[in-house]
């Protein structure tokens, strides 16, 4: 059994939490931390009990499972763990979920013929939507912040171009996580190969990505709001970030920005 290093439980704890904030609602691109995804977290010696809840009780298999995964995973990682137990509560796969994480059977030992994909294929398919939606918010706050800016020209625009720290943060760890170059010179609307489109697309793929990130933050909003329905109270475990300000170790919350289309010009700002 791994020794427990010497800090008291409740530091101890508090390393698991942190570990826990890099495990990601593949859909959402949020953390479960900030989502108030983690029910529970008992620490006692070297032994941990996570339990997770969801906003629903039919939320997708998948994404509970890779969820689930991805926390006992992280806190196996921690260098005191000796025994890690995870639980999902109250979804309809409860049951076999948590059997399949007790017994270590992966996505495919645990769902068997209903496992359409692996969680590799899984993990790239949201990488990649999480990717469009950090190239939007990238672009579009350097949209307006520049008035001489067009919208034309973004297809141009390279990470050294970027102003906004927040934004441009994210977007690189988005980036390093699908193996796109981290350049300064690399331009930054590209495909999911890293390949920039055609000047003549650039505003349709704005548009396209603009949806992507509509879509992820809009319904990370109506996530949260199921949550706090279904667990009165819960609210009071998710977190969100104080406008104009973000510690470091929170850069990627991000808020809902708007779409607005006036009458009077062609360009959506968002």
């Amino acid at each position: 059994m791994t020794a427990v290093l010497p800090e008291t439980q409740g530091d101890l704890r508090e390393q698991a939490f942190k570990a826990l904030s890099v495990v990601l609602d593949p859909e959402l691109d949020e953390p479960i931390t900030d989502l108030g995804f983690v029910r529970s977290l008992a620490v006692q010696g070297d032994e941990v009990v996570a339990h997770l809840r969801l906003p629903t009780s039919f939320c997708s298999p998948n994404f509970a499972y890779l969820m689930a995964s991805d926390t006992k995973d992280v806190l196996t990682d921690l260098p005191w763990t000796g025994r890690v137990v995870v639980e999902l509560d109250d979804h309809h796969d409860s049951d076999l979920i948590n059997a399949g994480l007790a017994a270590d059977a992966g996505y495919r030992g645990t769902f068997k013929h209903e496992a359409e994909q692996n969680l590799d294929e899984l993990r790239l398919t949201f990488r990649r939507k999480a990717h469009t939606a950090a190239v939007e918010r990238a672009l579009t706050t350097l949209l307006r912040a520049d008035a001489d800016l067009r919208e034309e020209d973004l297809g141009e625009v390279t990470l050294a171009d970027l102003r906004d720290e927040r934004t441009t943060d994210a977007l690189l760890r988005r980036r390093a996580a699908l193996g796109l170059s981290l350049d300064p010179a690399s331009v930054v609307l590209v495909d999911d190969h890293g390949t920039p489109y055609p000047r003549a697309e650039v505003p349709l793929r704005l548009r396209r990505a603009r949806s992507t990130r509509i879509s992820i933050d809009g319904n990370a909003h109506f996530c949260r709001g199921l949550l706090a329905t279904r667990y009165p109270g819960s609210e009071a475990d998710q977190a969100f970030r104080p406008e104009g300000s973000e510690p470091a170790d929170l850069r990627d919350r991000h808020p809902l920005l708007p779409l607005t289309v006036t009458s009077t010009s062609s360009r959506e700002t968002a």
